[in-house]
């Protein structure tokens, strides 16, 4: 009874959590009117992560209360990919890349081994977003516009899927996938803490 309690507590907290992860991260984007510090082909690798875990999620028909958040966290990478482009002033390629998607998700229900090859892949996508978001950082010596709240959050919600994973399907690909992606949004959120603070310092001095 107690672990019927709380599963469905973390089932429960990660749909709300999710249902506006990606909402601090907008408001910084549209406040500063700049994708300074947030990379480009980080979020496209993760839209790209998330819409082959759902897909694969329902081929393989698991509860719904274990992916329930991935079309959220779709539209919301959706929205900031075209806050990025508008910003970027390149907002007329968005409709390339809606095709790419819409036709990608479509390949990957044609056959059994399409969607098992790509979910196969699909750790190594994510965690290749997450390099790619530090990578940016890195180069730039500074966090720009990235929210440490997001990332906060999508840690969070990683950690809950462990547990679900765990007593639902026990799927160990699904499973490996959820630890890595812990321990990389972590990385990425403490090296936004790390230059947010060293900002910070800069501007005190400056005063």
């Amino acid at each position: 009874m107690q672990s019927d309690t709380l599963l469905h507590a973390a089932n429960f907290s990660t749909l709300l959590m999710c249902m506006v992860l990606k909402f601090p991260q907008i408001f910084a984007l549209m406040r500063a009117k700049s994708s300074a510090g947030l990379s480009f082909n980080s979020l496209l690798l993760e839209l790209l992560g998330y819409i082959v875990f759902v897909t694969y999620q329902m081929y393989y028909d698991y509860p719904p209360p274990t992916y329930l958040e991935y079309p959220i966290l779709i539209a919301q990478d959706a929205i900031l990919l075209l806050l990025i482009l508008h910003y970027n002033g390149s907002l007329k390629q968005s409709l390339l890349y809606t095709l790419l998607f819409v036709g990608g998700w479509k390949l990957l229900t044609l056959e059994k081994w399409i969607i098992d090859s790509a979910m196969s892949l699909c750790t190594f996508i994510s965690a290749a977003s997450k390099f790619a978001q530090l990578q940016c950082m890195w180069k730039s010596k500074d966090a720009g516009q990235v929210s440490a709240l997001s990332w906060a959050m999508a840690t969070y919600t990683c950690l809950a899927r462990i547990y679900t994973t765990t007593v639902t399907t026990g799927d160990m690909q699904v499973l490996v996938r959820f630890v890595v992606m812990t321990l990389l949004n972590m990385w990425v959120l403490l090296t936004v803490l790390y230059y947010q603070r060293q900002r910070s310092s800069s501007s005190k001095k400056d005063d």
